[in-house]
């Protein structure tokens, strides 16, 4: 199983006091180390009007990644793609792609917030056509191949440049009901998965995963990536403290499959209740080696360690990666 990051760069709780610091350059900190520990990539989410994600747009924090960096894939965990023009997706993570070496990893998702609904206008009844539309065209403008925006009067366009990977820089599509994972199997995409917002246990991440891969064509293999907050070091109460800052703060923004998670189980708004069922990863580095042991044979490739939430500390997070960059490969 592959060790990466994946930050969603929640803004730091109200009534916390880190005034001398700098989320963006604390996140390209945990990049370097990262980078420099071997793990295989760093994903950044797409958030908006909001302080629980502080990075509305994903190129340009990735390109300032990808300058710093040398060995370590670089990926959006999501581009939200009904909130924008297909052609200006593809021209963006192509460029991105070429700047930084054919080292992109293409996450995509249609949004699950309402507060950014609203704010770009966009019906979320709407999002599942938009979002199969603007991916469609998005891979056959990363092909070369003439593509144009749906209007009447729009001209058809190719990219004057292309993505280093070619044809397209691997996909992988975000899915947070259980019956969109046929889809995404259906189409070979690879699949990223936020356990703690979604499913009761690791049990249950195993029995979606395994319907996910039967689903897939036949012959046909794709990555399982699935996200979860980590801390491996000496001070494991510090980090459930800052753990429940997160949790807290996803509430406050109506991330709303969280919501409807703790509206049919209130106690999953507890760290504890999380931690206990297996979602989250707190502990000694020997604690949490045996806690990723468990979701490697449930079946995920891809261990996406949220290491920098809540509040807690730059050297925190940093540990972390560094102690289990030789553990969990």
């Amino acid at each position: 199983m592959q060790l990466s990051v994946f930050s969603v760069l929640d803004g730091f709780p109200p009534g916390i006091e880190f005034a001398s610091r700098n989320r963006y350059s604390e996140l390209l900190s945990l990049a370097d180390a990262a980078d420099r520990s071997g793990l295989s990539c760093v994903w950044v989410a797409e958030h908006h009007f909001l302080a629980s994600g502080l990075c509305p747009a994903p190129p340009v924090l990735l390109a300032t990644m990808g300058a710093r960096t040398r060995h370590v894939r670089l990926g959006s965990l999501v581009s939200v793609l009904p909130f924008h023009s297909p052609i200006e997706i593809a021209e963006q993570y192509a460029l991105l792609d070429q700047l930084i070496g054919g080292r992109l990893n293409f996450g995509v998702g249609s949004g699950y917030i309402p507060a950014e609904f609203e704010g770009f206008g966009v019906d979320p009844a709407q999002k599942r056509e938009r979002f199969d539309q603007a991916l469609d065209t998005i891979r056959a403008a990363f092909r070369g191949e003439e593509v144009r925006v749906p209007s009447p009067a729009a001209h058809p366009v190719r990219l004057n440049v292309l993505p280093r990977q070619q044809p397209s820089p691997p996909i992988w599509v975000a899915a947070q009901r259980r019956e969109a994972l046929p889809f995404v199997a259906r189409k070979g995409f690879s699949l990223a998965l936020i356990p703690y917002a979604t499913v009761q246990n690791v049990a249950e991440l195993a029995e979606e995963i395994r319907e996910f891969r039967e689903a897939l064509p036949q012959g046909k293999t794709a990555t399982v990536s699935a996200a979860v907050h980590i801390y491996a070091g000496t001070a494991p109460d510090r980090a459930r403290t800052a753990f429940q800052r997160y949790l807290d703060g996803r509430l406050a923004t109506q991330s709303s499959f969280y919501q409807q998670k703790v509206a049919a189980d209130a106690r999953y708004a507890s760290a504890t209740a999380i931690e206990e069922s297996g979602l989250a990863m707190i502990g000694s580095l020997n604690e949490v080696e045996e806690r990723a042991r468990a979701w490697a044979e449930a079946g995920v490739d891809e261990l996406l360690g949220i290491f920098d939430f809540g509040g807690i500390s730059l050297s925190d997070a940093v540990g972390s990666v560094r102690r289990l960059s030789n553990r969990i490969h």
